[in-house]
């Protein structure tokens, strides 16, 4: 652990009502005696005057929290400084604390790896979090709430623990061949084996969904000119994020906008009217606007009522079992106004509204909502959220099915150690000792 002593702002910057100085090393009782603080109750809030070290100047009159080694979240000795939030403030705490000898600014992120090296935390709660400190919706805090908890940390420390006590007794029946080991052994640890590779596999056929849910639902509006693409979008948004215009071609890139959608994060996508275009830029921008269809979660397939039923040969071809199908313009529809239900076709239920009026529309925010609680809802405690863990897994798994066709123990064993490194990896924790214990306490070897 390192013997320097950080300190940083722990609040976002710019004009509060408080703001929260953090500081975390050996020297942080220095700290608080250097700014004039007397000695502190442990986890208790002091009310206390900040002085400048230097003039004895006092700078604020704030709140102190102390905490001592080892009960702290980076497990030093840690102490809060809660000023008031306005910028000279602030600036002349962090200025006082940088003029004390050993103390020195935070790199980013510093503080949790200090926690993690502390073993308070493993990486998938540092992961979780920074998901937490980034969530933008109330489902996507939910997620990393349930895995700040060590929901996922649980059940990868299950996998790890089991893999290397199977390891662990390969090993035996490999270097101890003449002791008398149960004859069950082999057979159970294979067993063992198998039933994780499942275990592994069903946790991987998620469809993404935890990472979906932690980066956001990307839904792209694709159609031709003038279908009110970009008047969707800013009703969707509630705000003027597109320029809507009756030109033909306005839009000519990728324009995003974030939405929450009942707790869910969405990014939805105004993209450049798909025609033959009229020149090269314009060309770029229909070449994006497939490009954002074909990578997108789901599809708005925006049609012209001015001519329902006709409809554009370019963005039907876009249409499949990702797609709404929604046309604009339905208070030019009679049929689309006495008819407030959902007409088939030969792709599926065809949406008709009208951004003018806002017939309609709350139909497909209803139906876009759905499908994206359906996509994002794992349905378990601990779904996988970074393609870092999706690896790590799928390297594990790998390894356990060559572990279980190997011609060789000894193949076999390597493999089993790749596998169990590769979980390691997922929560930071790799140590071949712990091989050795499970040897030793197992089959006593050596008595």
């Amino acid at each position: 652990m390192s013997s320097d002593t950080i300190f940083a702002p722990a609040t976002a910057p710019g004009r509060a009502g408080i703001a929260v100085i953090r500081i975390s090393g050996p020297k942080t009782g220095k700290a608080l005696d250097r700014l004039g603080i007397d000695s502190c109750t442990p986890r208790v809030m002091t009310r206390a005057t900040l002085k400048d070290p230097a003039t004895g100047e006092v700078l604020d009159d704030g709140l102190v929290a102390w905490f001592e080694a080892p009960k702290s979240f980076t497990g030093e000795d840690v102490a809060e400084l809660h000023i008031h939030g306005g910028r000279a403030v602030v600036e002349s705490v962090l200025t006082a604390l940088n003029g004390i000898g050993g103390l020195r600014p935070a790199e980013p992120g510093e503080f949790t790896r200090r926690a993690f090296d502390a073993g308070k935390l493993d990486l998938t709660q540092a992961e979780a979090l920074a998901d937490l400190v980034d969530a933008d919706t109330r489902a996507q805090a939910r997620q990393a709430l349930r895995q700040m908890g060590g929901a996922l940390k649980t059940r990868y420390d299950d996998w790890r623990d089991r893999l290397i006590k199977a390891l662990a007794h390969l090993e035996a029946v490999i270097d101890f061949p003449d002791e008398d080991l149960p004859v069950e052994t082999s057979a159970a640890l294979w067993g063992t084996v198998e039933i994780l590779e499942k275990e592994l596999s069903a946790h991987m056929a998620d469809d993404g969904r935890g990472e979906r849910l932690r980066n956001g639902v990307h839904v792209a509006i694709v159609g031709p000119p003038n279908a009110g693409k970009s008047s969707l979008l800013n009703l969707l948004a509630q705000r003027d994020a597109a320029i809507v215009s009756e030109t033909a071609g306005t839009t000519r890139d990728v324009i995003d906008v974030h939405l929450d959608l009942d707790g869910y994060p969405v990014l939805i996508s105004d993209t450049a009217g798909l025609r033959d275009a009229q020149d090269a830029i314009e060309d770029e921008g229909v070449r994006r606007a497939r490009d954002r269809a074909e990578n997108a979660d789901l599809v708005i397939a925006l049609f012209d009522g001015a001519v329902y039923p006709e409809r554009d040969a370019t963005t039907t071809t876009l249409i499949n079992e990702t797609t709404l199908v929604v046309v604009n313009k339905a208070d030019l529809l009679d049929q689309a106004r006495e008819q407030e239900r959902d007409l088939e076709d030969k792709w599926r239920a065809t949406h008709f509204v009208s951004v003018k009026d806002g017939f309609g529309i709350d139909l497909l925010i209803s139906k876009l909502t759905q499908w994206v609680v359906d996509l994002c809802d794992t349905g378990m405690d601990a779904p996988i959220t970074r393609a870092r863990h999706r690896h790590a897994l799928g390297e594990c798994r790998d390894a356990m099915t060559r572990a279980r066709s190997a011609t060789l123990p000894e193949l076999a064993a390597e493999d089993l150690r790749l596998a169990v490194r590769a979980l390691g990896r997922l929560t930071g924790h790799v140590d071949i000792e712990e091989l050795l214990d499970v040897v030793f306490r197992d089959f006593c070897i050596g008595k």
